[in-house]
């Protein structure tokens, strides 16, 4: 298992605050499966507007941390160390819980079907062990790389 502070997820993603939507991982197999955690603060810039007075985590950026998750996954395969995932599709996409401020999103995303070029990754997040939201995420394998 393959622990990752947000130092370390830094260096493998080009995200930075304030859309670095990842802060630790807490298991990793270098397989198939990763799962990322985020606090969910009150002073993320998004609540200002996401509302005010009653401030809920936008859906796309749920899908956005889920994403960030599969982007860290992707980095620890064998051969893909490097490589910069870039969306291409989002199928299934389902929200079923509000999340909110002082909430910690748990993001469990396990790899479909890898290619040379693309892969497919099913993510879900779950807040106090249920399910908050969950897509299907397809992207595009790049060579581009995170600044260290």
């Amino acid at each position: 298992m393959t622990t990752l502070d947000s130092e370390q997820i830094m260096k493998v993603l080009p995200h930075r605050y304030p859309m670095l939507l990842v802060d630790r991982i807490v298991e990793c197999d270098g397989q198939k499966r990763i799962v990322g955690i985020k606090n969910v603060t009150v002073n993320e810039p998004f609540f200002q507007g996401h509302f005010p007075g009653r401030p809920v985590m936008p859906g796309v950026l749920q899908l956005e941390a889920m994403a960030q998750t599969a982007g860290v996954m992707v980095s620890q395969l064998g051969g893909m160390e490097g490589k910069i995932p870039y969306f291409m599709a989002i199928d299934k996409a389902k929200f079923r819980k509000v999340i909110r401020p002082g909430d910690q999103m748990r993001i469990e995303v396990e790899l479909l079907n890898l290619r040379s070029r693309t892969g497919k990754v099913k993510g879900q997040v779950f807040v106090d062990g249920q399910l908050a939201s969950e897509a299907e995420l397809l992207c595009m394998i790049t060579d581009q790389q995170a600044d260290a």
